[in-house]
């Protein structure tokens, strides 16, 4: 008669223990698409191709860099104030900046901090930006040194589906060249 009561209780107790743990920040958008990078300048030309994945959790953000078979090879998780950057060829790298971060690990910059927002066809709100609306949309954004077209928009999500993103070449820094492509939702 106490079986059953025991049985009960060991499935109950970890499931009620499960609700009071601390979870990760719910995912309120993801993005995934294609993207090509280019950079040039300083030495020979350098480029790399692949899928992207961008969660968004609150103020958090997670970026997943893949091949173009869908092999992970860069994790960058953003935060305020923090960055890191983990795969299977990378050591862990941390920092207080995602631009500075990926600049260090790859030796060229990436637009990694705005790119959230971007993707949603505006500028990163806390930062200084100009943009240039082109019917009753944003066509073209600069920030951060970054001049981002929004070449088309998607008729299902109504956001930018293919952009533009590029860096011309300053300061010792080469010039850098992104190229986009976001996937459709499914259904």
């Amino acid at each position: 008669m106490h079986a059953p009561r025991v049985w009960l209780g060991a499935i109950v107790l970890p499931l009620v223990l499960a609700g009071c743990a601390i979870t990760p920040a719910a995912v309120e958008r993801v993005y995934s698409g294609r993207f090509v990078a280019m950079a040039q300048g300083n030495g020979r030309p350098s480029s790399v191709s692949g899928r992207f994945t961008v969660e968004v959790r609150g103020r958090q953000q997670v970026i997943d860099l893949a091949t173009p078979l869908g092999t992970t090879v860069a994790r960058i998780e953003i935060g305020p104030g923090r960055a890191s950057a983990t795969g299977p060829h990378l050591q862990t790298a941390t920092g207080p900046d995602a631009d500075e971060l990926v600049e260090r690990l790859l030796g060229w910059q990436l637009p990694v901090s705005g790119l959230a927002d971007w993707l949603e066809g505006r500028p990163e709100p806390t930062r200084p930006a100009r943009t240039l609306v082109t019917g009753d949309r944003i066509g073209t954004i600069e920030q951060d040194g970054w001049i981002i077209r929004l070449e088309e928009y998607s008729t299902v999500t109504n956001r930018p589906s293919r952009l533009a993103l590029d860096r011309p070449m300053a300061g010792g820094h080469p010039a850098v060249s992104v190229r986009l492509i976001v996937d459709d939702p499914a259904g």
